[in-house]
């Protein structure tokens, strides 16, 4: 069996702790190509509208839910693309632990306004 004299110590072989990111950031880099193109292409099919069609257009509850989705998997592949770049570049450990607190609680926090803010329009209407 090959394992690093460290990943004896904590119980971690190969692809133990790493392959759940690497999925997860995958599986939202897919989600994430037909939610955008959906996104875009609504858009561009709502060029001119005003707030009052915007929001008609938010109001459809399949609008809403893929503008949810979307959001959700932003934020989650936002969160985990910058935890392994903070993973990778900041080698103080104190330094590492606060930066990662900082882009969890954002993202989540950036995740549910947006969330907040598609249900308070599409509520509205």
């Amino acid at each position: 069996m090959l394992k690093s004299p460290l990943g004896q110590v904590r119980g971690l072989g190969s692809a133990k702790n790493g392959t759940h990111h690497w999925w997860a950031q995958r599986v939202t880099a897919v989600a994430l190509v037909p939610l955008t193109l959906w996104f875009v292409f609504s858009l561009a099919f709502n060029v001119g509208g005003d707030f009052v069609a915007m929001q008609a257009w938010l109001a459809t509850p399949s609008n809403a839910i893929l503008m949810l989705l979307l959001i959700v998997a932003t934020f989650h592949h936002l969160h985990l693309g910058v935890q392994v770049v903070i993973e990778d570049y900041i080698h103080a450990e104190g330094a590492k632990i606060a930066m990662m607190m900082v882009v969890k609680l954002g993202s989540f926090a950036l995740a549910v306004a947006a969330g907040f803010a598609v249900l308070k329009v599409a509520f509205a209407a």
